[in-house]
């Protein structure tokens, strides 16, 4: 039996699962305070429902990451203040991010949530934390694939060059 071969829980975290752990933490809770703002500024009742889920999803993983950072004597990243709630009216259409922009920073920020996911799963080596990465990327993945869904069913998609024309050949 080796140092690092009992239950994972009682293994030490080295400090790239530290730092990946804390700044899964952090990202979330940025994501929260953006997530709100957004809220707020969405008009699209579909958009909304992607959004909260995306607000469950980063409550979720700060619960579980600062828990994790506190077992192991590590501080937290500090919680940002919750943002109120206004009506869309209320904000100066100038002011207002549109729905089609929500959508695309919430791909954005999936598809790195997706790769930060997949950095920590590839550098952990206990598996409770690998583990819970694991299960990170499979949430982001369905939320990504229903974010892009949404934005082709509402022609938010700008599409980046599209080979219509293949060489002939082979």
């Amino acid at each position: 039996m080796g140092i690092l071969s009992g239950n994972p829980k009682n293994e030490p975290m080295h400090y790239g699962e530290i730092y990946s752990v804390w700044e899964c933490s952090m990202v979330a809770k940025g994501a929260v305070s953006c997530y709100q703002a957004y809220m707020n500024h969405a008009g699209d009742k579909d958009l909304k429902k992607i959004l909260e889920d995306l607000l469950d999803q980063a409550r979720l993983e700060i619960k579980e990451c600062d828990a994790l950072l506190t077992e192991n004597g590590i501080t937290p990243a500090p919680t940002l203040p919750e943002r109120p709630v206004v009506a869309l009216e209320d904000i100066p259409p100038g002011a207002r991010f549109t729905d089609p922009e929500i959508g695309a920073k919430v791909a954005a920020d999936t598809a790195l949530g997706l790769v930060a996911a997949s950095q920590t799963i590839g550098q952990s080596i206990r598996e409770d934390i690998g583990a819970l990465f694991a299960k990170y990327h499979v949430t982001k993945t369905a939320l990504g694939v229903r974010i892009l869904r949404l934005s082709k069913e509402k022609g938010w998609l700008i599409p980046p060059p599209l080979q219509v024309k293949r060489p002939d050949g082979e």
